[in-house]
């Protein structure tokens, strides 16, 4: 990661130097990506203000602070750049279980069942995993309508249930509410 500071209307010591690179290097625990961070500290009216852009592999980030101290205008500022990057992370990361859970939407099993004893008689049950849309009937109607399914298994907004709607033909259909 590379840090680079720029002082508007004063002289940069090499306290704030200092206390500029470790505050920032803090960021690289969030997230290891960080290419380059640039703080830009200005004076201005005894107004300490401190500007922080933060490059990385596919985003930038800026944070702004404004504080009558300029270490407290540094601490406000890389504050709320940890909050930009953890708010970017839990996007990824959400995008990334989205995609997977995606993947295993029709995730299906066979179980071997028996059911009677005597004779060893079994049954095969096919078991398959369906995530509900929340919907009204209307929606679910016009949605067997499109599809060329004879069920379809959704979560009622109106009753905030899971409803399965089944049809043979088209022409007539009937709801299934728990």
């Amino acid at each position: 990661m590379h840090i680079t500071i720029t002082a508007r209307h004063f002289e940069l010591t090499k306290a704030i130097r200092d206390y500029v690179e470790t505050s920032c290097l803090k960021l690289k625990k969030y997230f290891d990506h960080i290419i380059t961070v640039h703080a830009t500290l200005a004076l201005e009216n005894n107004r300490n203000i401190c500007e922080l852009s933060l490059h990385a592999a596919k985003f930038s980030l800026q944070s702004q602070a404004e504080e009558m101290d300029m270490y407290l205008a540094i601490d406000t500022a890389i504050e709320k750049m940890e909050g930009q990057i953890k708010k970017l992370k839990d996007r990824i990361t959400d995008h990334q279980k989205r995609a997977l859970k995606d993947q295993f939407d029709d995730y299906s099993r066979a179980t071997d069942i028996q059911v009677n004893s005597v004779d060893r008689g079994r049954k095969t049950i096919k078991t398959k995993r369906v995530v509900t849309e929340p919907m009204t009937i209307n929606e679910a109607l016009e949605k067997m309508e499109t599809a060329k399914e004879d069920f379809l298994i959704f979560k009622n907004i109106e009753t905030d249930s899971i409803n399965v709607l089944v049809t043979k033909d088209h022409e007539f259909f009937k709801l299934f509410e728990p």
